[in-house]
């Protein structure tokens, strides 16, 4: 990360501590219980740009009201919203915004629909570079809870900061709307989200030691049904949850994402993301790293984007996972490695890469360096080839996975290693 991306991350992280406010503090003293903000729900942010599916983030918004719903992972007392400009070339004004309880699609809950606001102004702007939190909201929600966030945009705000790859669908109308219940007038939608970068809870201390799920597209969920929340990370929460123990389960996976390139469209690399993409969301205990996969088969083949392929070795990437483990525990943050997924049968694979991905999963599994694995190499394999996808958990292009897949991925993180 060079020195200016590097200081524009911890300016955001100041100022998202410093616009809180007391409100935060005065609700975190109420009922005589000890409680303090935690992330629920996050995005990873991404310079807009071209991408899987099309997107608004190039042409940005003017005059436009713009809905996303997205389900938390443990609930909470009251609410703040993480809104991000950190790839945005100008100021970001923000006219006005809401949230609420989610309704059917673009609808929310009557009589649920809260203003927010930032040093209490309903407007408020966003620096170029910079990510800022809400004034806390009251409105209770319940572990896996689906809540709206809604952005009125009045003046034109050119290319957005978005994530590319939501898996569900986000709302746009024409105008101010951003208190509207129903869903009449948002008559275009997009599979990306935009601006949102997080969702905080203050809640029990229970729900302290929030788990990061950092990755690439198997952990952003590439292949599950939209709009199911039936990616890794949700599975996770929910398994939690059925356990009387919740958690707070957050996904910062990026499409394409690769631990040692940067890339204009599949994020920063993992080494320069991880320190706000992971440290700097609140109440984080432990992170699960499940990288590499694209360093492995972007050497061998162009990216889906037409990037060409840039060549990283096994050690290279080994290199990389020691980096994220380093910023890890210098934090505090209990780092839980996952090895590389088969791929045989995909446009990945080939002798050279199968190698390197045998590599990198032996040194995860045995080198001591992680403070738990979780061998996905193991738990995902075909009963009858060790290197393909078992079909059940296969999405069709043997490399991504479907539903079953994810859940199986869940399964097989143990909760007993996610200590925070």
């Amino acid at each position: 990360m060079n020195a200016p991306r590097r200081l524009s991350s911890i300016l955001a992280i100041s100022l998202a501590t410093l616009l809180t406010g007391a409100g935060g503090a005065a609700a975190a003293q109420t009922s005589g219980v000890a409680r303090s903000w935690t992330a629920t729900w996050t995005a990873a942010p991404q310079r807009p740009g071209a991408n899987y599916t099309p997107n608004w983030s190039e042409q940005g918004f003017s005059d436009q009201t713009l809905r996303q719903v997205v389900r938390v992972s443990a609930g909470g007392s009251a609410v703040r919203i993480r809104l991000s400009n950190a790839y945005g070339s100008a100021p970001l004004k923000i006219a006005g915004a809401t949230v609420a309880r989610a309704g059917s699609g673009a609808a929310v809950r009557p009589g649920s629909v809260r203003q927010l606001t930032v040093k209490r102004a309903r407007a408020f702007t966003i620096p170029a570079g910079a990510e800022l939190a809400t004034d806390s909201v009251a409105l209770g929600l319940t572990d896996l809870d689906s809540v709206t966030v809604t952005l009125y945009l009045a003046a034109p705000t050119g290319p957005a900061t978005y994530h590319a790859q939501a898996m569900a669908t986000s709302y746009r109308a024409a105008g101010d709307h951003r208190a509207d219940p129903g869903s009449g007038a948002f008559t275009q939608t997009s599979l990306s989200w935009y601006y949102l970068s997080g969702v905080d809870v203050l809640g029990r201390a229970s729900h302290r030691g929030a788990v990061v799920a950092f990755g690439d597209s198997l952990t952003d969920g590439y292949g599950s049904t939209p709009g199911a929340d039936n990616r890794y990370p949700d599975e996770l929460a929910e398994r939690l949850a059925a356990t009387g123990r919740p958690r707070a389960v957050l996904n910062q996976g990026i499409g394409g994402n690769r631990l040692t390139v940067d890339s204009a469209w599949l994020g920063d690399k993992a080494t320069s993301r991880f320190r706000r993409d992971v440290l700097g969301r609140p109440g984080v205990g432990t992170v699960i790293v499940l990288e590499g996969i694209n360093d492995i088969g972007m050497s061998e083949a162009p990216s889906p984007l037409g990037a060409p392929p840039t060549d990283v070795s096994a050690e290279e990437i080994i290199a990389g996972h020691r980096e994220l483990i380093r910023q890890a525990r210098a934090q505090g943050v209990r780092a839980v490695g996952a090895t590389l997924p088969p791929m045989k049968g995909s446009r990945y694979h080939t002798a050279r890469g199968e190698a390197k991905r045998d590599a990198v999963n032996a040194w995860i599994r045995t080198s001591g360096a992680y403070d738990a694995v979780v061998d996905l190499d193991r738990a995902l394999a075909s009963p009858s080839d060790a290197d393909r996808l078992d079909p059940a958990y296969d999405s069709g292009d043997h490399l991504h996975l479907n539903d079953a897949g994810y859940r199986a991925v869940a399964q097989a993180v143990d909760p007993a290693d996610l200590i925070g």
